[in-house]
């Protein structure tokens, strides 16, 4: 299918101070949007100015949570270049998605041809400064107007950008992170593997009550036995326990991250002891009494690395590399930015030029 585009003629002023970007505040001149009506499928791939968007108050998804949506980046190098980190992943990540909620599966090659088409249309929204970037959204949701539960016959695929500074204002300073012992977030069989709303809505009550502890994040415990480690609200976890490097495998209920893929495939080609395994509060606990656990680090899109400097369960603190940055996690981090931005090559399809 052929994308047009309709260029915007009231074109936005840049952020002058880059410093001040945030994350997720400012959004771009253009946007990506294509329809799906039943029995003509996905049609009329664009990309037209960024505005509002209409739609009927019994819109599906406002009352059913028909969406998914996926988060990525596009960065700039020294050499001015626009680079985008394994989009692939991400839009193979989203049709999985879409097969959970019931949504028709797009063309990944389109989709991947209109968010490059994008890019380079706002390539002068890519921030300048060290650490920050193009954050991109693609999403669908259900647009019926229809009161009922059932699969919607007709959906919006978007995708939205917005220039972001780091996701922790803190950057790399280790982040305090509470377990959750009374709410679930997930299941096996459920939607806990889905990148969908749900998924956000269902963790917003641990993560206030988690904020009002002086917490910045949770750790969710599994929805059945309350006892193994799944993830944390926005990022996956590891732990290194006396040299060895684990991570909570992949179980129906956590969500399979990219940046966490990345890290795994980073982590064997250097000859690291990994592990994909469940793991018990219980065994960490234990860990760091018996002085064995070395670091902890979160990962995920928008923090790339998120060193964990204090775990919170059951009112027992534990401080962890003595609030710093262990050298795994410093490791990673430099290794993963640096091939984002450029400044060093990865492994073949990892960087994709605009």
């Amino acid at each position: 299918m052929e994308i047009k585009i309709t260029l915007n003629e009231n074109l936005k002023e840049k952020i002058k101070d880059e410093s001040k970007l945030g994350f997720g505040n400012y959004f771009t001149d253009h946007m990506f949007l294509m329809d799906y009506t039943e029995g003509k499928g996905w049609h009329d791939p664009r990309i037209i100015p960024y505005r509002p968007i209409s739609v009927d108050p019994s819109c599906l998804t406002f009352h059913y949570g028909q969406t998914v949506f996926e988060g990525l980046k596009a960065y700039r190098s020294a050499e001015d270049e626009i680079l985008l980190f394994r989009p692939q992943e991400n839009f193979k990540r989203m049709n999985l998605s879409c097969d959970r909620l019931c949504i028709p599966r797009f063309d990944e090659k389109l989709a991947l041809e209109a968010l490059k088409k994008l890019v380079d249309i706002e390539r002068d929204w890519v921030p300048h400064q060290s650490d920050s970037s193009l954050y991109i959204r693609p999403f669908i949701f259900a647009d019926e107007e229809f009161l009922g539960v059932r699969v919607s016959k007709s959906y919006k695929f978007m995708i939205i950008l917005s220039p972001s500074g780091p996701y922790y204002a803190s950057g790399l300073d280790p982040v305090k992170i509470y377990v959750e012992e009374k709410y679930v977030r997930a299941v096996p069989g459920g939607m806990g593997e889905a990148k969908t709303g749900g998924n956000y809505a269902v963790s917003l009550i641990g993560q206030a009550e988690a904020e009002s502890k002086g917490y910045s994040q949770v750790l969710w415990l599994d929805g059945v036995e309350r006892k193994y480690i799944e993830e944390v609200g926005a990022m996956n976890i590891f732990f290194v326990i006396d040299d060895v490097i684990i991570t909570p495998i992949l179980n129906g209920s956590i969500l399979s991250g990219i940046t966490r893929k990345s890290v795994l495939e980073l982590l064997r080609k250097q000859g690291a002891k990994v592990e994909e395994r469940k793991i018990s509060i219980d065994e960490l606990v234990a860990a760091y009494d018996d002085g064995k656990l070395q670091e902890v680090f979160g990962t995920g899109t928008a923090a790339v690395i998120s060193p964990v400097g204090e775990l919170m369960y059951k009112n027992k603190k534990m401080v962890i590399n003595n609030n710093q940055i262990g050298p795994i996690s410093q490791s990673l981090y430099d290794n993963l930015t640096d091939i984002q931005w450029g400044r060093q090559p990865g492994p073949t399809g990892w960087s994709i030029k605009v």
